[in-house]
Order: structure tokens, then sequence, then C-alpha cells
């Protein structure tokens, strides 16, 4: 029996882990087919088939899961020592891969990451805006973005973009002039809303706090939708209020096309953590890009 390819192998392991060709593909940024391929040759040379592929879904047999789970570390150990070699070099090269929130990657992210990559022209950044919450590490991931209140115990987190936000409320002008302006959150009931579904189906009730009292309602109205670009397009034609991060908000706000509405009673949080697993040997391009974050904050 030849040896596998150690390619072919990390591709067992990407599809093996992600339980789809599709999805390992997608982080991987590579062809489905050419994983499939990856996995024929692989399966060949070893002389057992690995997974069991049906149209709907892709589980490891019983050797598959034996190789996965001798394989996996060993793969971590090759990278780690390989990016051990990288840490030494004047200039780290490789790819960072991240998984972040889709606001974080249209707003916060952009300025940061350009500056990084100017800091260091051997790295590849890939992003990925997923408000899906996946786990970063079984996603071949370097490192996440998340709120504070998502953030796995056991993960290290540094701050990165702005320490506190706003989940503002806006409506337009003509909105207000045909309905009037609410002057309590719970005036909004009695008010078109335009709602936003997160991917995992859900609709959040909107928060508001003033004082030490919080309330919390879900309001109707017409539209709900998946996309921001959607909801304040929606409330810029003048069909409801919205709620949203101020962020997102900020450029109609500023422009007059939106105007904020019970902002009294507008909700901080905390901004959002870089966070990735703790182990000896971190990948350079993330190493670098932690202590990038780092020194920017001061």
């Amino acid at each position: 029996m030849s040896s596998p390819d150690l390619s072919d192998l990390d591709a067992f392991v990407a599809v093996a882990r992600a339980r789809s060709f599709r999805g390992a593909a997608g982080l991987r940024s590579v062809s489905a087919s050419s994983l499939s391929d990856a996995l024929r040759r692989l399966e060949a040379r070893l002389g057992v088939r690995l997974l069991n592929r049906t149209t709907r879904s892709v589980t490891p047999t019983e050797a598959g899961e034996r190789l996965l789970e001798r394989l996996g570390p060993a793969l971590g150990e090759i990278a780690g020592a390989l990016d051990a070699v990288n840490s030494v070099r004047d200039s780290p090269a490789g790819t960072l891969r991240l998984n972040v929130p889709s606001i974080v990657a249209r707003h916060i992210l952009p300025p940061i990451a350009c500056r990084f990559l100017l800091a260091h022209p051997g790295i590849t950044l890939e992003v990925v805006g997923d408000d899906s919450f996946v786990d970063v590490l079984a996603g071949g991931f370097d490192a996440g973005v998340r709120y504070e209140e998502r953030v796995e115990r056991d993960m290290i987190a540094v701050p990165i973009g702005p320490r506190r936000q706003r989940f503002v409320i806006a409506a337009a002008p003509s909105y207000l002039a045909a309905r009037g302006r609410p002057l309590h959150p719970r005036d909004l009931l009695d008010h078109a809303c335009i709602r936003h579904r997160f991917p995992s189906g859900r609709v959040a009730p909107w928060e508001f706090e003033r004082d030490g009292q919080v309330i919390r309602i879900s309001p109707e109205g017409p539209m709900i939708a998946t996309s921001i670009e959607m909801e304040v397009a929606a409330a810029v034609a003048g069909l409801g209020v919205m709620a949203m991060f101020e962020e997102a908000l900020r450029p109609a706000l500023d422009s007059g096309a939106l105007v904020p509405v019970l902002e009294e009673w507008w909700q901080g949080f905390s901004g959002p953590f870089l966070y990735y697993p703790s182990r000896t040997h971190m990948p350079a391009p993330l190493r670098v890009f932690v202590d990038f974050i780092k020194a920017e904050r001061g």
C-alpha cells in the first residue's frame, strides 16, 4: 500500500468534521469535486471506505471514525510545527481564517483588517461573515469574533473594535409625519415595525432599558428580513420603525433619511471580542494578528 498524500488526509478530516463535501469546500475555499477526488484517492490507497455518502448526509464509517480520532491531533501537531518555523521569520506568512458576525464584517473589521494587511503583506486574511454561531474550530477557522455572551468559556478573548455599542430605533421623517412619534417603547405595539430574522429562524424581541427598567416587546409590521440592507431600505421608504446596530444605521441617520426615536431608551452593550483556543503552538498569522490588535488598543 502506497503512503497517502498529506493533502488527501487533510481533505478527509475537513469533510468528516463538516459532515458535508459542500460545507467543507466552502470552509476551505476549494471545490467539492476536488475534495471528492481526494477522498476517492485516499480510500483507494487505504483499501477501505472511510465515509458513507448519501444524497442527504456524509458520515464516517467505523474505520473513518478511528482514523479521524488519531489523525486530527496529528495534523494539528504538523501545523504547529510549521507555524513554529514560520514564527521566527522576519515577516510571518500564511492564511488567517476568521469567522465573524455580519455586522462586524460590514462595519467594524474592514478598517482594522486593512491596517493589519498593510503591516503584514505576507499574510492572507480570509473572513467569513456568519450569524449562525458555528464552532469555529470544527469549521476550520483559526479564530472568531463574537459578542461577550457568545464567547465560549474555554477560549481566550481579546477586545476588538469599539468597546461600547448601541441598538438604536429609527424611522423615516415621512413615517413619523403620518403615524406620529412613539413616546414609550410600548407605543411601538401600535406602530408598523420592521423586524430581523436570524439564521436560526428566531425573530428576537426588541429590548429597551432606562434607569434600571428593562422592557421587551415583540411588535409587528410589514416586513421581516434576514437582510439588514432590505430592512434599512424599507425604513427609509417610510414603511415602519426599525431597530438595529447603530453602525448599520449611522449613514442614514447622518443624512437625515432616518431620524432617531426613543433615544433615552436605547440599550448599550459591550463591543465584540476576538476569541481563539489556548494552545501551545499558535499559528503565526493568528499570533501576529492578536499582537496587532493588542498594540492598537495600547
